[in-house]
């Protein structure tokens, strides 16, 4: 939404200075520039990067449109979750979670909290980690260390698609001018010819140049920025159900693994104690 919000106030601001000096719109409107620049950027995309990457970029842009996901109701649903699941471990035994840990997508007890559901890369992060468990014979240090490893390998293949775009975004001006450069060519081709003709060249030319500018520190180079601070953002969220699990595994009760996990939280998003404890014994939605 504050995506969205942004880029409004960056076209207005832009249009609404140039219609200011009294700037006719319609040479602005320059699709063969918009071609150049458009069409090259996406070829050197596709060029540098593998499918995975490319498809990564457009998913990493729609979640910036959407807006984050990791806010005080999302936390205090996973809240919920870990104390749920360790309590039912606590009293029905770890070996009787082995069949929602094999098959989360089946799971009853999962099933309950739609948005820890839907992503798969934590579920399968918090179920490998509570099979660990159940098979026993993993050292909490050694524990640690894999969930470090996992969250460090998610985060880097995150970022992938962000340094594609950043790459892409600081190419743009070059890309600019290189419509400019086609547009003196046909302008020079031109020379003799009425005055307004050339004139008009001369101006589609550097509207290449604007536009790759304008793409550039306007629009992709933020929307890279956004989507590296949604990347960390996902960190965080790990680094929380990495805490709960290893204070469960060191043998906390099932409310206080979660308040560790609490801690974790960022203070803008952190639910108080009295919101988690309402919400874990049902007093409280998330």
């Amino acid at each position: 939404m504050y995506a969205i919000i942004g880029i409004a106030i960056v076209i207005g601001a832009v249009i609404g200075g140039y219609l200011m000096e009294h700037g006719i719109l319609a040479v602005l409107v320059q699709p063969a520039e918009l071609v150049i620049i458009g069409g090259a950027a996406f070829g050197t995309l596709f060029i540098a990067n593998p499918l995975p990457t490319v498809i990564g970029i457009f998913k990493g842009i729609l979640a910036v449109f959407k807006g984050n996901r990791c806010n005080k109701g999302f936390y205090l649903e996973n809240l919920k979750m870990v104390n749920d699941v360790f309590s039912f471990a606590r009293k029905n035994s770890l070996a009787k979670l082995e069949p929602d840990v094999e098959e989360p997508d089946k799971s009853q007890l999962f099933s309950k909290y739609p948005k820890f559901a839907k992503d798969h890369h934590a579920v399968h992060f918090f179920c490998d980690t509570l099979r660990l468990l159940i098979s026993g014979g993993v050292a909490n240090h050694d524990l640690n260390e894999m969930m470090e490893l996992d969250i460090e390998r998610h985060h880097h293949e995150a970022m992938a698609p962000v340094g594609a775009l950043s790459t892409m975004a600081d190419a743009l001006p070059g890309l600019g001018i290189v419509a400019a450069v086609l547009g003196v060519v046909i302008t020079m081709g031109s020379l003799g010819g009425p005055p307004e003709e050339i004139g008009h060249k001369v101006a589609a030319a550097l509207v290449g140049t604007f536009l790759g500018i304008l793409l550039c520190y306007g629009f992709l180079g933020p929307l890279a920025a956004n989507m590296t601070k949604m990347n960390d953002s996902e960190g965080e969220y790990y680094h929380f159900l990495r805490v709960a699990l290893l204070s469960f595994a060191k043998g906390c009760p099932p409310l206080i693994a979660a308040e560790f996990a609490r801690r974790t939280i960022p203070h803008h998003d952190r639910p108080s104690f009295k919101e988690m404890e309402q919400t874990c014994k049902g007093g409280g939605g998330a």
